[in-house]
């Protein structure tokens, strides 16, 4: 006798908060605009704020992976009106701290060989989330990944599924940064970039987008492209900038499926749909 196999259950979250910071993008709420076609898009040099929220020793030891994800990670907290020290934590990046990889490279090729204890404190990919937890003072538990050009959907994957399955609010992160030369030449992302979702198992009343991940959710179709050509360039050049056919959708309250790039030859694809 068989017994039929139950469907895995869909994971259906509710987005309570978006950080956004990338060359012209600062901040999600003229992001917004950028991204409903309502204002055009300029791409300019990113500007990374100093980490106020750190003390002066530790905000003095901060790179731009650190600035980047720590200002989206605070804006996205903020408008979603939750206790930052709360929330569980997902934090992705392609690279890590890509400007800090090249000083400890320059380093061991000089010929003292030597690297500061700085350098090499900030050399763990999980860099970000330690600052994090001091800057917030979160004792939460948080998970720090990497999956090359497929970081941001992998982050997004483990943050939807933690939201779902434990039915509590996590907090994702997903951020890069650029190399300089000769690091460039191989990794040439164009700027830094970062984005912050607050994403929750419930509805609430600050609820911006509802996305659900069905059991069919990895696909081989192509990735959703933005219609703007500079927004697409950017899109294309910055691994965390894989989010932003998902924040459009927010951006102009649509209903569909935004396919993400994720891995080889598999790619992400989310239903979406307004609040």
């Amino acid at each position: 006798m068989t017994h039929p196999v139950s469907a895995a259950p869909s994971l259906t979250v509710y987005v309570e908060g978006i950080g956004l910071l990338g060359p012209g993008l600062s901040g999600w709420t003229p992001g917004r605009e950028h991204l409903a076609g309502s204002a055009p898009y300029e791409a300019a040099r990113c500007v990374l704020p100093l980490p106020m929220a750190l003390p002066p020793a530790e905000r003095r030891r901060a790179g731009a992976v650190v600035k980047v994800s720590l200002a989206v990670g605070q804006e996205a907290v903020v408008a979603s009106g939750l206790s930052a020290a709360r929330l569980p934590s997902v934090f992705s990046s392609s690279s890590g701290d890509a400007i800090n990889c090249h000083e400890i490279c320059s380093a061991l090729a000089s010929a003292d060989r030597l690297i500061s204890p700085t350098r090499f404190h900030n050399s763990v990919h999980n860099a970000s989330s330690g600052y994090w937890s001091i800057s917030s003072g979160s004792m939460a538990t948080s998970s720090v990944l990497c999956a090359y050009d497929g970081s941001f959907a992998a982050g997004l994957l483990e943050a939807v599924t933690q939201a779902a399955v434990d039915q509590t609010v996590v907090l994702l992160v997903a951020y890069d940064t650029d190399y300089p030369e000769p690091l460039h030449g191989v990794r040439p992302l164009p700027d830094s970039f970062g984005v912050a979702l607050v994403l929750a198992p419930q509805r609430s009343e600050r609820s911006l987008a509802r996305w659900t991940l069905a059991p069919a959710c990895l696909t081989g179709a192509s990735a959703t492209a933005m219609a703007d050509s500079a927004l697409e360039q950017l899109r294309a050049s910055i691994p965390a900038a894989r989010c932003l056919p998902l924040l459009r959708s927010v951006a102009t309250q649509e209903a569909g499926s935004v396919v993400l790039d994720y891995l080889d030859g598999l790619q992400l694809s989310v239903q979406v749909g307004p609040c």
